[in-house]
C-alpha cells in the first residue's frame, strides 16, 4: 500500500471498486489543519472525471497496467476484433472501450489497457493516415465564412472537415484524439 505522498500524474489507483487514472494533483497545507491533496481522476474505462480529496498520508491502492500491442482485424455484430502481436490470440472489444474507433482501419496496431489479462480500452496512435474517398471539389471565392473548410469522407467511413484544397483520393493525417485535419501526405 502506498501513501498520498506517492501520488503522481498518470498512475492508476483503485477508489471505492473501480480503477482511476490520475490526471492532475496537488498538495495543499490548510491553516491549522493537515495537509489534503486534491486530485483530478478519470476512470478506467468510461473516461468519466471526478474530484477527490484525500488527507495527507491517507493509504491509497496502485494497481498496475500493462500497454500490450494489438493488430485491429475487423469489425462485426460482436465488436471489434484485435489480434495479439505475440501470441496472435483474438479478442473482441465494444466501440466504448475504443478512443478514436471511427479511424481504425484494418492492419492499423494499437495499444491495448490490460489489468490483471482483462482488457480496459484501446490506444490508438495520435495521428493516423487516411485516404479521402470523396469530398466536393473547393471552389475558389468559398472563404466568405473566413473558415475555408469542407467536408470529407475517409476510407474508415468517417466524415472530417478538411481545408479546400483537399481532393478525392488524397491521404491525410488526422488527429484521433479530436478528429481533426493535421496535414496532406505526400506519398
Amino acid at each position: 500500500m502506498a501513501t498520498t505522498s506517492d501520488i503522481r500524474k498518470g498512475l492508476t489507483i483503485k477508489l471505492n471498486d473501480k480503477l482511476y487514472r490520475i490526471i492532475d494533483f496537488s498538495h495543499e497545507k490548510r491553516g491549522r489543519g493537515g495537509a489534503i491533496v486534491r486530485c483530478k481522476l478519470k476512470e478506467i474505462p468510461g473516461g468519466r472525471v471526478i474530484e477527490y480529496t484525500f488527507n495527507a498520508g491517507h493509504k491509497i491502492d496502485i494497481v498496475q497496467l500493462d500497454y500490450k500491442p494489438y493488430q485491429y482485424l475487423y469489425k462485426d455484430d460482436l465488436g471489434y476484433h484485435f489480434m495479439d502481436m505475440e501470441t496472435y490470440e483474438e479478442i473482441t472489444l465494444q466501440e466504448d472501450l475504443i478512443d478514436g474507433a471511427q479511424f481504425l482501419k484494418e492492419g492499423e496496431q494499437v495499444n491495448i489497457l490490460l489489468h490483471d489479462g482483462t482488457p480496459l480500452y484501446a490506444e490508438l496512435p495520435i495521428a493516423v493516415v487516411l485516404e479521402v474517398v470523396y469530398t466536393e471539389p473547393g471552389v475558389k471565392g468559398d472563404t466568405a465564412s473566413g473558415t475555408a473548410l469542407k467536408p470529407a469522407k475517409l476510407e474508415t467511413g468517417a466524415e472530417i472537415k478538411v481545408p479546400l484544397f483537399i481532393n478525392t483520393g488524397d491521404k491525410i493525417k488526422v488527429d484521433t484524439r479530436d478528429g481533426k485535419y493535421i496535414e496532406r501526405v505526400k506519398e
